[in-house]
């Protein structure tokens, strides 16, 4: 059974709750609609595993210092700026059950309200003068980006390979899960080696991360996410690729069709979602979210054992078996 969200931050559960403070005062603007905004997100924060991630791998790594809060807040910002963006780019009313910034505040205010934070987390590094941290996210925030626009080019085609998949997840989720490890090392170690252990350990959490958020859309329990939404918004995910290139050319085009010009039609989003059932695509990706789970405990073994590494280990397992 899967570690609780509790039990993995008991090592940083001190830090945390420091954080928590400093973030929000991070957040604060002296203009009255963005402070209201900023107040809106604060209170709406998610399971804030990025910054437990931060946290955990300085502490795996050494200990943590005032440049691992600068990592921790840092990535929050720029998840919170990218969450933000994504909402505008994919026309999203709702977040984690609460209405999004662009259906409460509209699209313009949406798109400012991100390059605010966006330029807000990259002051906070110049500020504090951690150069190496604004590196670490700067390079996150480049691959988010062009993940962001290579799936955007595909899906117009609706032709993604595997390889080309799991390009765009790295890209688009892992990079910056593997920044808040790779920062929180780095705020804590300068052995370059360690920092790479953590920074790669991040980026297979994040790639099965993501593939557990692809097999939701064809799961049958109640997570917050409508079933279906990823072949209504007519996103090549891992298990309908696989069940496509199990298919002859006939059942492909069909398939196909059905999600180029029916996807808005709940019977044609049913009969998609049977086919990649019937295809074996959940087992496949299943099958290939483990992979990376074992590769991320397996990064780990070059770290000191401590109750942060066991915590970490833990992550991975609480990463695959979530419910939402």
């Amino acid at each position: 059974m899967a570690s609780s969200l509790k039990e993995i931050k008991y090592p940083i559960q001190e830090e945390l709750k420091i954080f928590e403070k400093h973030f929000k005062e991070s957040m604060k603007s002296k203009v009255a609609l963005l402070d209201k905004i900023m107040y809106y997100i604060v209170q709406r924060k998610g399971k804030q595993i990025r910054p437990i991630m931060v946290f955990l791998s300085a502490k795996a790594c050494g200990d943590i210092k005032d440049s691992s809060y600068i990592a921790a807040s840092l990535i929050e910002i720029l998840h919170t700026a990218s969450l933000v963006h994504d909402d505008v780019v994919d026309d999203s009313s709702k977040r984690r059950g609460f209405f999004s910034i662009n259906a409460l505040w509209k699209n313009k205010i949406a798109v400012l309200v991100g390059d605010y934070l966006f330029s807000k987390g990259m002051l906070l590094s110049l500020d504090n003068e951690e150069y190496g941290l604004l590196q670490i996210v700067s390079k996150a925030t480049k691959a988010l980006v062009e993940g962001e626009l290579l799936q955007s080019e595909k899906a117009r085609k609706l032709d993604i390979e595997e390889d080309v998949y799991f390009e765009i997840i790295k890209q688009k989720t892992a990079s910056l899960i593997a920044a808040g490890c790779e920062a929180g090392a780095h705020s804590a170690t300068e052995d370059k080696a360690t920092i790479e252990i953590m920074r790669q350990y991040g980026e297979h959490v994040g790639m099965a991360y993501q593939i557990k958020d692809d097999l939701f859309d064809y799961g049958d329990s109640d997570i917050g996410k409508p079933k279906g939404i990823d072949i209504k918004e007519k996103k090549m995910t891992l298990p309908l690729i696989y069940a496509l290139s199990q298919s002859s050319w006939l059942e492909k085009r069909k398939i196909i069709n059905l999600i180029k010009n029916k996807s808005d039609q709940s019977k044609a989003v049913k009969q998609v979602i049977q086919f990649v059932k019937d295809k074996g695509g959940l087992e496949y990706a299943e099958s290939k979210m483990l992979e990376y789970r074992d590769l991320a405990i397996r990064d780990l073994q070059a770290i000191s054992d401590s109750p942060s590494k066991s915590s970490l280990i833990k992550l991975v397992d609480f990463v695959v078996e979530r419910k939402k």
